[in-house]
């Protein structure tokens, strides 16, 4: 971005305004550090072997398959990958904790198959439009009482893409109703027959969930665009939670964003493919931008679910991966946005700021290091204790607004550490339009108190802001 040298009072360029037009959760690492990758890579499988291309439908995170890497091997955007769920892929990539896969043929558990399910943590059945078959539905629930993490992306009835006779709401039913591991409503819900043309689902309150507040971010709401709901039966398996609603419901109606666990394993429920549609896909596709709807949360709810099925997103159970059952669920850092003013966090006079020239992503606050187009060292710190056993997840959004015109120099700088570890250095380099998803696995300082710290240095001419607002040190 182009950016003008600013006075004490920060009078940002005509572009920052834009600033909050992008809160997506697409990952990105700096260029002059990498992140600290965590110890275990959870292992995802996205289903493409029942139909999920059919019609308009394009649920893949990319067309090399069975490996994305193979169509860009370092992803910085979307569009790097090409399908209607690139951003999801894409997103998972960049933290570097995730090995993903694509499966076009039949799914096996127990196998020599490189997308065999004992090979992976979590599985994605993004709207499956044809049946799967006796061996597929015991190789499915095998995964998952074994541990394995299930994602069930259903769509309204009535959406057979394919004109088969099934839709995602009859196949779904069918595997939970018709197996041979566990026909006894083994997850304790039932995909409702319904077809809601609309609306924005709301989370409900539970500060510890971490589906709902993990590390990709917090969620308020999802979106409805002809999708349908759940009916929970807690009697036949107390673990089934709704987590999103459907305006008016609560209880064991209207859930639109459940889950539940099966014998050593997770499972998650979302009633609508269009929460996961980025926009873009292959040619002839007629898609609709779900994950970026400026009215919900979609992508943290997607990122954060997987997390959480992969084992990643809190202790015990998701196919073998993350904490060690340990630790309890928490945010740990005071004041995460901000909006408390100068509270909790220790920095230079000015960072924490409601100045409207530069936009929080939420709320009114954020922390602004630099943008002076002088000689200037901002910093912002807080110590954090965090305990033994846990896995540890910083994580914020950053945006950086410059003047700079280069393309290969980075003058201004950014540098985030936690204890003695640097996690990431940014620059002017890392310019972009919007808000951008960092997160680090930081589990290395747990049972230490540890100081997160951002560190801005800015050269003598032409301006640099660093702005970061949502961040989050989650444990699990």
């Amino acid at each position: 971005m182009f950016g003008s040298s600013r006075s004490r009072h920060r009078i940002t360029t005509a572009l920052a305004g834009f600033a909050l037009f992008t809160a997506g959760a697409a990952l990105q690492v700096g260029t002059a550090a990498a992140p600290a990758h965590a110890a275990t890579t959870y292992r995802v499988l996205f289903d493409d072997g029942h139909a999920e291309e059919a019609g308009n439908a394009d649920w893949i995170i990319s067309t090399s398959k069975p490996d994305p890497l193979s169509q860009d091997s370092t992803p910085s955007s979307e569009t790097d990958w090409t399908g209607a769920l690139s951003s999801w892929g894409v997103a998972l990539q960049k933290t570097g904790s995730y090995s993903l896969k694509t499966a076009t043929s039949a799914l096996t558990y127990g196998g020599s198959s490189t997308t065999d399910l004992s090979k992976f943590d979590a599985l994605v059945l993004p709207e499956p439009n044809t049946l799967f078959t006796s061996a597929e539905k015991t190789a499915i629930m095998t995964f998952v009482k074994n541990g394995g993490g299930l994602f069930m992306v259903s769509d309204h009835t009535g959406a057979d893409r394919n004109n088969d006779g099934y839709d995602a709401v009859e196949i779904f039913n069918d595997l939970m109703t018709n197996n041979s591991v566990d026909s006894t409503d083994p997850f304790g819900f039932s995909i409702d027959t319904l077809d809601i043309s609309s609306g924005y689902p709301a989370a409900i309150s539970d500060s510890t969930n971490p589906v709902l507040h993990g590390s990709f971010g917090n969620v308020t709401k999802s979106l409805i665009a002809d999708g349908t709901t759940a009916t929970l039966k807690p009697s036949d398996n107390s673990a089934v939670k709704g987590l999103v609603y459907r305006s008016g419901y609560s209880g064991n109606t209207g859930a639109f964003f459940a889950t539940s666990t099966f014998g050593s394993g997770r499972v998650a429920f979302w009633g609508d493919s269009s929460p996961i549609d980025d926009g873009t896909g292959q040619s002839g596709n007629t898609l609709y931008d779900g994950w970026n709807d400026s009215g919900a949360t979609n992508a943290a709810l997607a990122l954060n679910a997987t997390a959480w099925l992969a084992g990643g997103g809190s202790s015990g159970g998701g196919g073998g991966g993350g904490g060690g059952g340990t630790c309890t669920a928490a945010q740990l850092l005071g004041n995460p946005g901000f909006e408390s003013g100068n509270t909790t966090w220790t920095g230079s006079s000015g960072v924490i700021t409601n100045s409207s020239s530069e936009a929080a992503r939420t709320g009114s606050y954020k922390a602004w290091l630099d943008g002076y187009g002088s000689a200037h060292t901002d910093t912002l710190s807080q110590s954090v204790t965090i305990p033994s056993g846990c896995s540890a997840t910083l994580s914020f959004y950053l945006h950086v607004d410059t003047a700079e015109t280069t393309t290969t120099t980075a003058y201004d700088k950014l540098t985030v550490t936690a204890g003695s570890t640097t996690l990431a250095t940014y620059s002017n380099l890392n310019a972009a339009s919007g808000y951008v998803l960092k997160s680090f696995d930081v589990s290395s300082i747990a049972g230490t108190t540890a100081t997160v710290k951002f560190t801005g240095v800015e050269g003598s001419t032409l301006q640099t802001s660093f702005v970061l607002d949502d961040t989050a040190l989650n444990v699990s």
